[in-house]
């Protein structure tokens, strides 16, 4: 998996000069799937990271029986502010500069700093069908397999698109299975969330409604903070489209804190769920909790997480806990699952409770690093692949 990547891409905006990256890991029948990400400071290397990371994800995920088998792993990124008034014209230019990779070769979706409809009405506008053109190639009634997805993202799951729900109920569930390995009880476990779109936020929802005491919730503009455990309903109905929250909408006793305070709160389980490289060693220092659960991709530096694993602390690598945005996609374009709730929250809960569950059986057996256990379930699934001829 350290091989370089099969191709990288640098893009420069021709009307503001930003630039925009495109890394293509990987390929498995020509074609690579991974998200677009939109963000201040974003750098190739970024996206490369992610790239690599989502090769695993797809890997790892397999399962033999199911119509859908892995794509390879590939990242966009593009470094703008989200909350720029150009920034969808932004977009929409990437786009149309990487419409022959779109078409063919990578199935994108949303990240970091971008939503679903946002990339999808840019898509629209430069003549594709979809953000995941690419990935319709391989279906042979590509129609029937898009209006599964649209029918899916039109399923609302108590005032949240089941779209957007997806992922953090996989991060949720994966980190309850941590959890119940490190025999600690829901109901006894404190819980902090860095980050409040999407991915933290449904994260938030289900660890709530699991028992979890969500003491932090920490957005663009800051930490929120309550020892007695935060109103999560009322804090999602209080969020933008970026996931910052309304202050004004806070309950008594919800306290804003600097956001730099996220680590320091007294919690088992510790979620970051936005940007990525948040966790480097002076901050692996300051970690008390129990468990790490990455939502966000690349959230821990390597050298960071050799010294929690020092230290006792369990990472459960980005690669497998927030898979199922990206599963549940694939899932449904192929049919494995129907574009409803239940069946596609039930299949996401055996998956994440499998995966988390061998990983970490694997590094407790082999004295290894969680991220090192995942990592060779995720090779020993291409080389099954490989030897079925699937692999580029």
């Amino acid at each position: 998996m350290t091989k370089p990547p099969y191709m990288t891409v640098t893009w420069h905006d021709p009307d503001s000069g930003r630039p925009g990256f495109l890394v293509i890991d990987r390929l498995i029948d020509g074609a690579s799937g991974g998200g677009l990400r939109m963000r201040a400071g974003c750098t190739v290397d970024e996206v490369a990271d992610l790239a690599r990371a989502m090769s695993l994800k797809e890997a790892v995920a397999y399962t033999p029986g199911d119509r859908y088998t892995p794509f390879g792993g590939a990242k966009g990124g593009i470094d703008c502010d989200p909350y720029d008034p150009d920034s969808v014209g932004v977009l929409k230019r990437y786009l149309e500069a990487m419409r022959p990779f779109l078409e063919r070769h990578w199935a994108t979706g949303e990240d970091f700093g971008l939503r679903q409809e946002t990339i999808d009405a840019a898509a629209v506008q430069v003549g594709l069908r979809s953000s995941i053109d690419a990935a319709l190639l391989r279906l042979d009634d590509p129609d029937a397999g898009l209006q599964r997805i649209r029918d899916a993202f039109a399923v609302d799951v108590d005032g949240i698109g089941l779209g957007d729900v997806v992922g953090g109920y996989g991060v949720a569930q994966a980190a309850l299975a941590a959890l119940e390995r490190l025999a600690l009880a829901p109901a006894r476990t404190r819980a902090v969330v860095q980050g409040f779109g999407s991915m933290g936020g449904a994260t938030a929802r289900y660890l709530d409604r699991a028992g979890v005491r969500v003491v932090g919730i920490a957005d663009r503009d800051g930490l929120i903070a309550n020892t007695a455990g935060l109103d999560v309903e009322r804090l999602l109905a209080a969020r933008d489209d970026h996931g910052a929250i309304e202050r004004a909408a806070l309950a008594a006793g919800d306290e804003p804190r600097p956001g730099i305070d996220w680590l320091a709160l007294d919690a088992e389980l510790l979620v970051p769920a936005a940007m990525s490289y948040v966790i480097g060693p002076g901050e692996a220092e300051r970690v008390s909790a129990r468990v790490i659960v990455e939502a966000a991709n690349v959230a821990t530096l390597p050298e960071a997480e050799r010294r929690l694993a020092e230290r006792g602390v369990v990472v459960v690598p980005d690669f497998v806990a927030n898979l199922a945005t990206n599963a549940w996609w694939w899932w449904t374009l192929f049919g494995d699952i129907p574009p409803e709730r239940e069946p596609a929250l039930a299949k996401i809960a055996v998956t994440m409770k499998r995966l988390v569950r061998e990983l970490l059986e694997r590094a407790e057996t082999g004295a290894i690093l969680p991220r090192e256990a995942a990592t060779a379930m995720a090779v020993e699934n291409l080389e099954r692949l490989a030897a079925r001829g699937r692999v580029a």
